[in-house]
């Protein structure tokens, strides 16, 4: 870590980690003389202030990644010059040097967003451990909030992608759910043949559940659209190959949030969008991002998980060859009212095997054929019972 930020605008990386600077603002000579030479042993550059307003001039003028303070300071007390060193310097550490007599002064201080305190007469070695941690502390911050608006960055951009998908909704549906699924596309070659399948398959259980031809075409749609919130996902965590740290794991579920923003926009797709937002969801309530459980879940979100579990397990993965329907099938039955609905597994199990493979092979056929979804994906409704633009 090495020189610190402003707020408007961050410094490189590569900057915050070799030469730390730290201001040791104190109205007693000896204390900033007294850390400034163990510190500067172990490779930190030193300034120091002999005052509070000595000390808030020097953070206006130059970045700190560092400012030790003591509390007790006239005319600008360490408080005061925290205050202004976190609006100036956010990522800069602060640690406020007290008393013992001051001990709830400076616990207050850290509520007040000091880093740590520091108690007189100092021990240097616990002084440089606590520098140490307050600085790893703050590159993390930093590093978040660089990652989050590396994010946004990304986010704002892919929509910007959409608009102009978005603006054709008063033109007709299927040519916007035709855009939307391009974009699809962009990402991943193979989610659109996921997200056509997972919607047929759908579709067979909620015709075998009486649903409406209402419910056939939200369901189809949603089902169809489920992902669409990945395009704002970075491209390092979405193909990363191995596991997800937490962080990571954190990103990628907000997709389901993302996709529900983008979708919800648009009037006709609204009910589509519930189950956007809601299709990672899970019977027993271990799903997210509401946790919601049994009839808290949309109906086509439950439909949607029994589907989405049938085609992962039965499709080719890089590390493993597509299972067979009948390991599916076990597992469905397996996780009945626990991750799935009793109900939309009872109906899934009445369905023959055969339903899923010639759906698995006519989605792959007409993609051949026409080279992907344009023209098909919701060309088929009428076939299913729907009427277009219902």
């Amino acid at each position: 870590m090495g020189t610190t930020v402003s707020a408007q605008e961050p410094m490189p990386e590569q900057e915050r980690v070799s030469h730390p600077r730290v201001l040791l603002v104190d109205d007693e000579p000896a204390i900033p003389l007294m850390l400034r030479e163990r510190l500067s042993a172990e490779g930190f550059e030193c300034h120091i202030a002999s005052s509070g307003k000595e000390g808030l001039a020097m953070v206006e003028q130059a970045p700190f990644d560092v400012v030790i303070s003591d509390l007790r300071m006239p005319e600008i007390s360490g408080l005061d010059l925290l205050e202004e060193v976190r609006k100036q310097q956010p990522y800069a550490a602060f640690l406020m040097a007290t008393g013992v007599a001051d001990l709830k002064v400076g616990i207050q201080a850290m509520k007040q967003g000091a880093d740590d305190y520091l108690v007189k007469p100092f021990d240097l070695g616990a002084v440089l451990a606590s520098v140490r941690r307050a600085l790893a502390k703050k590159q993390m911050e930093f590093e978040l909030e660089k990652y989050r608006t590396r994010l946004e960055e990304m986010v704002e951009q892919r929509t910007v992608q959409l608009r102009t998908a978005l603006k054709r909704v008063e033109l007709t549906y299927d040519e916007t759910l035709e855009a939307l699924g391009a974009a699809l596309d962009l990402r991943d070659n193979e989610t659109a043949g996921h997200s056509e399948r997972v919607m047929r398959f759908c579709l067979e259980m909620a015709r075998g559940m009486n649903c409406s031809s209402e419910q056939l075409t939200h369901i189809a749609r949603g089902a169809y659209l489920h992902d669409i919130g990945k395009i704002g996902i970075p491209d390092t965590i979405l193909l990363k190959p191995d596991q997800l740290t937490a962080e990571e794991r954190a990103v990628m579920e907000a997709h389901t949030r993302i996709g529900y923003d983008l979708v919800s926009r648009v009037a006709f797709l609204a009910p589509a969008a519930q189950i956007v937002l809601t299709h990672q969801e899970r019977y027993d309530g271990t799903g997210y991002p509401q946790g919601l459980m049994g009839a808290e879940i949309p109906l086509g979100s439950r439909i949607f998980a029994v589907a989405d579990t049938l085609d992962a397990m039965t499709s080719d993965r890089p590390y493993r060859k597509a299972l067979p329907d009948s390991k599916a099938r076990d597992e469905i039955k397996r996780e009945s009212g626990r991750k799935f609905d009793p109900e939309v597994a009872r109906v899934f199990l009445s369905i023959p095997e055969d339903t899923w493979r010639t759906v698995r092979r006519e989605v792959s056929e007409s993609r051949r054929q026409i080279g992907g979804w344009k023209g098909h994906a919701f060309g088929g409704l009428p076939e299913l019972g729907l009427k277009d633009g219902e």
